[in-house]
């Protein structure tokens, strides 16, 4: 696999359909402002599954996506349900759709949760760009079945029709509401690419609204800066190497989200907020995703600010590739995140980390 500009990926994709000979050597230049112009040669590495070989030498066209909001939000639906499925066929659970506090979410429940577990609750915001939803499931079937514990995915309102702090207010609702029966210390918060910057948003809102911080935070590939953009995202698109890349620009990015607010905004992004006494937290990422750069800056935020925080960062794969219920790492990282909230919200009774209450897991 090969990491090119926008454009010469483009040409590369083209040649390669038409049999044409691509160079094999590595290459760089450095111009007059910095900006590195780099061909790389990169095999599909061994030190990743056999499934996660599979899917990085898929080859997907560079060509740019030509898609309405629309069709994103169809496809990412029809994405979505099959994605929870086959979640759902490995990790066994109870989906229930409604509302808390004037605001839609999806209630997941394991088959049964010990009684040391009931006073316990997760709250997830998912991914999806902020404009849609690719994880309300994806994201909580795992957790909710191997921590035995009720997740609440919050299905909060979407941008571009609702931009910051929308999201944000959205959720607070929800983990205000949740107070009332569960204690702080109790509650974990996490969320995957959008969902990962939302839940370091949330937790900064809470912090100046006065309400007590939730026992753990889950900011599984997510970024803290919307003012710019980091390195990762010059390199990689949402496949890794392979697919539509769009170019860091000097503008703030998200705009679409980020509406009138001050891109350094200390809700909008953390990064310049206050994080002294922030709860544990734990960080994933991957070396080939989009939002390594971002992940890994607001983790050394954290730590500056004394947080007890961890981060993981997995070999080769794209970015939130535990939403692919295929790969053996993506039942890795949900073990991860799953002992995470295991430890900080108290003694849960998990086992080994296995699907509870799963036949089809055993096969």
């Amino acid at each position: 696999m090969r990491y090119w500009t926008e454009a010469a990926l483009i040409l590369l994709f083209g040649a390669c359909l038409q049999g044409q000979s691509v160079p094999e050597k590595d290459a760089s230049f450095i111009d007059a402002e910095g900006t590195a112009h780099v061909t790389r040669v990169v095999p599909v590495p061994k030190t990743v599954s056999v499934e996660a070989q599979r899917s990085l030498a898929r080859r997907v066209s560079d060509a740019p996506l030509k898609q309405t909001l629309a069709e994103r939000r169809a496809k990412t639906d029809t994405w979505q349900a099959r994605a929870g499925a086959e979640f759902r066929a490995i990790y066994p659970v109870n989906v229930t759709e409604g509302g808390i506090a004037e605001v839609p979410v999806k209630t997941i429940t394991p088959l049964t949760i010990p009684e040391g577990n009931r006073d316990r609750v997760l709250i997830n915001v998912h991914g999806g760009g902020f404009n849609s939803d690719s994880g309300s499931l994806t994201e909580t079937v795992p957790i909710a079945n191997l921590t035995q514990t009720k997740v609440i995915a919050v299905l909060y309102r979407l941008a571009p029709e609702h931009p910051f702090p929308a999201a944000v207010d959205d959720a607070v609702a929800v983990y205000k509401e949740l107070l009332k029966t569960y204690r702080p210390e109790h509650i974990g918060l996490y969320g995957t690419s959008a969902g990962a910057i939302l839940t370091a948003e949330i937790a900064v809102k809470l912090r100046r609204t006065g309400l007590p911080l939730p026992a753990a935070l889950g900011i599984f590939s997510g970024l803290g800066d919307f003012s710019r953009a980091g390195d990762s995202q010059a390199i990689y698109s949402l496949n890794g190497f392979s697919g539509p890349l769009t170019p860091p620009s000097p503008e703030p990015h998200d705009s679409f989200y980020i509406g009138s607010t001050d891109p350094k905004d200390p809700v909008l992004s953390p990064l310049f907020a206050d994080l002294n006494g922030f709860p544990p937290s734990l960080f994933i990422t991957s070396t080939r995703d989009l939002l390594l750069s971002g992940t890994t800056i607001l983790h050394r935020a954290f730590l500056r600010a004394g947080a007890d925080a961890r981060l993981v960062v997995y070999e080769a794969l794209p970015h939130a590739f535990w939403n692919d219920p295929h790969l053996p790492e993506t039942k890795e990282a949900n073990g991860l995140m799953a002992a995470f909230f295991e430890k900080h919200l108290g003694e849960i009774a998990m086992g080994s980390q296995q699907p509870a209450d799963s036949s089809a897991a055993k096969r």
